[in-house]
């Protein structure tokens, strides 16, 4: 609707100090009986709010510009459900045409990413689990979900539904991929354009508010995966508001790079980090792609964010993938003070064990015994040395850092849904080397990470979909599979020809989990081997990220790998086998018990009730020696 066709409300009337009952938020909040509004906008001369009210027509109220080039006002009739549009420029102020587009710290965009915001009141929400404290990092169990794949109905409410499932399962903390909202109505979450207002294909605000906690009511700690590096190509408003929110001269591999130098920009994305923790109560934040994240302020914005979430007790980890110890130092050493970084150089070198895939980066491991062994002592393999895959060196020494640090998996949305069919590991492995891999990372004196559906090996694909309209949707799929070429014969042209339209909604459809197979025997066998490994960790305190000092890890066979950890009651031994065929280890060395105490079995992956079948003897005592002869994992305890 035009200007002309709505109701005005002069500056005089309608502006004030919205400070006084906000602060600095941006965004429309609802305070002391009326909503204050604030945008970023120095491009424009005018910006106008309009309201739309649902009887009578659309009323339009003016802002007053700060020297900074903000706007902002107060309208004493506005209330929660209010939905509204910013207009900028045009009339005799601005001139020219005026654009009218939603608030880019819209709270809620119940129409879609290009429709009005929605004002939204965060304290209208009873918190039931008002006792919740946030946990440290230490003893962190994560399970990484999709709200939109995570169940067949791919709501916050039905994914609040499963939480005593994850409960069961021995988890402690959920790790929700991206929430803010993207074009569309499916899409990983990377590719979102409004930062401050959750995915209304989800559900409400408050839905979202409901999950974290009914989380906390369980025991279960929140993260929240956030994207602070890029915007996603469809909807996305800020630069039309500033071009300075982004750098003159920078990009990413996804677009403009923001400018985080500039105040007002810096500003922006920190009020989104309190919105989250403050307005959710989110626990913490997972931050996607740091090296992307480039700041030459002198102090990173990084940092920043870490301070700001050790303020209010909460969490930030990281992925990362330059293996830079700054990232988890502590600021005095000159680091970024993240609570822990995403490691995949365990990830890679087990898989190339495993399967030996080494294309693109996977052509920097081996997958060789000793190469895992090292990676497990450090924390990451790459401490300096030249990766091939990148012909430049990679990393920096990890320097002891804590183990709960390192955050290990086996699965996780990119290693599965960043392969053109979105196969899971389990279906490229024999189930007895998933079960070994399994019980390792569950019993890793690291942080581990799951993915959602690996502990039953879900049948259903992680893929990679999205909904952009048909002229961006149409280069998606095409742009995938040249990527995909570059990944050498493992991907050959009957395999791409197979990958599924990443814009078709089938695709979307066949990658929910149906939580139905875990009634299944062979899903049911590898669930309880989960539940078994998890169970353990959380009733064993040294297994919950132990000093460094508490356990060593070496090779103590050509295929089979020994993690020991030092107890006063007894001694824990883990020996994993991941390689075919016949392999003996000597109980001697890392191995050896103490005198007059032996070694009894505490957990074995080819037991029966995991789906194995020790009973052929794939795993035995020979002589002082216990031979693999298939791939498996035993934890034996002294006593």
């Amino acid at each position: 609707m035009h200007a002309s066709a709505s109701s005005s409300v002069s500056a005089s009337s309608f502006a004030s100090d919205c400070s006084r009952h906000a602060g600095p938020s941006p965004g429309a909040i609802f305070a002391r009986g009326a909503v204050c509004y604030r945008v970023w906008a120095p491009d424009h001369r005018r910006v106008r709010v309009r309201v739309e009210e649902s009887n009578a027509g659309p009323r339009e109220l003016e802002l007053e510009r700060e020297e900074d080039g903000h706007f902002s006002g107060e309208d004493p009739r506005g209330r929660p459900g209010d939905l509204y549009r910013y207009v900028l420029g045009g009339g005799d102020e601005g001139g020219g045409a005026e654009l009218v587009l939603p608030d880019p710290a819209s709270r809620f965009q119940p129409h879609g990413v290009e429709g009005p915001s929605q004002v939204v009141d965060p304290a209208a929400y009873a918190w039931r689990a008002a006792s919740w404290r946030r946990p440290p990092m230490r003893g962190r169990v994560i399970y990484e979900l999709h709200v939109g794949t995570f169940t067949r109905e791919g709501t916050y409410a039905a994914a609040a539904r499963r939480l005593d499932a994850l409960v069961e399962l021995g988890v402690n903390t959920i790790e929700l991929m991206p929430l803010a909202d993207f074009a569309g109505e499916r899409n990983w979450g990377y590719d979102g354009v409004m930062p401050f207002a959750p995915a209304r294909c989800y559900g409400a605000p408050d839905d979202l508010r409901a999950l974290v906690d009914a989380a906390h009511a369980r025991g279960l700690a929140v993260l929240l995966d956030v994207v602070y590096n890029h915007l996603g190509p469809c909807g996305a408003v800020l630069g039309r508001y500033a071009a300075a929110y982004f750098h003159e001269s920078r990009h990413t591999v996804w677009g403009g790079a923001f400018d985080y130098s500039r105040a007002p920009v810096r500003a922006f994305f920190l009020e989104n980090v309190r919105m989250w923790l403050d307005e959710y109560r989110v626990d913490g934040l997972r931050l996607d792609a740091t090296h992307a994240i480039e700041d030459d302020s002198p102090r990173h914005l990084v940092a920043e964010i870490a301070e700001l979430a050790r303020s209010r007790g909460a969490l930030v980890n990281a992925e990362d993938d330059r293996n830079e110890a700054r990232v988890i130092s502590p600021e005095a050493e000159g680091g970024w003070g993240l609570d822990a970084v995403w490691a995949d150089d365990f990830h890679h070198t087990v898989r190339v064990a495993l399967t030996r895939q080494q294309e693109a980066h996977f052509a920097s491991f081996t997958g060789e015994l000793a190469e895992c062994v090292r990676t497990l002592r450090e924390g990451w393999l790459y401490e300096g040395q030249v990766a091939p895959h990148r012909g430049a060196s990679r990393g920096t020494p990890a320097g002891g850092r804590p183990p709960e640090r390192f955050v290990h998996c086996i699965s996780n949305h990119d290693q599965v849904g960043n392969r053109p069919l979105g196969e899971r590991l389990h279906d490229s492995v024999s189930p007895e080397a998933y079960r070994a891999l399994s019980m390792l990372l569950c019993l890793t004196p690291y942080t581990p990470l799951l993915f959602m559906g690996q502990e039953w090996a879900a049948g259903a694909p992680f893929l990679f979909f999205t909904d952009h309209p048909p002229e961006v949707g149409a280069g998606i799929a095409e742009g995938r599979r040249r990527e995909f070429a570059h990944y050498g014969a493992r991907y050959d042209a009957r395999t791409l020809a197979r990958m599924p339209d990443p814009q078709d909604e089938a695709t979307f459809l066949a990658s929910r989990l149906d939580w139905e197979e875990r009634g299944l025997a062979h899903h049911a066998e590898v669930l309880a081997l989960y539940q078994a490994c998890l169970g353990h960790r959380a009733r064993h305190h040294v297994f919950q990220n132990p000093p460094r000092e508490r356990w060593q890890v070496e090779q103590v066979s050509d295929n089979v790998l020994g993690l020991r950890w030092r107890e006063a009651e007894g001694d824990w031994l883990l020996l994993v086998g991941l390689a075919p065929g016949r392999s003996a280890v000597p109980m001697q060395g890392l191995a050896e018990r103490a005198r007059g105490r032996s070694w009894r079995v505490a957990l074995y992956s080819n037991d029966a009730a995991f789906g194995g079948d020790a009973g052929r003897g794939a795993t035995s005592f020979e002589g002082g020696r216990v031979v693999f002869s298939t791939p498996g994992a035993l934890l034996l305890r002294e006593a």
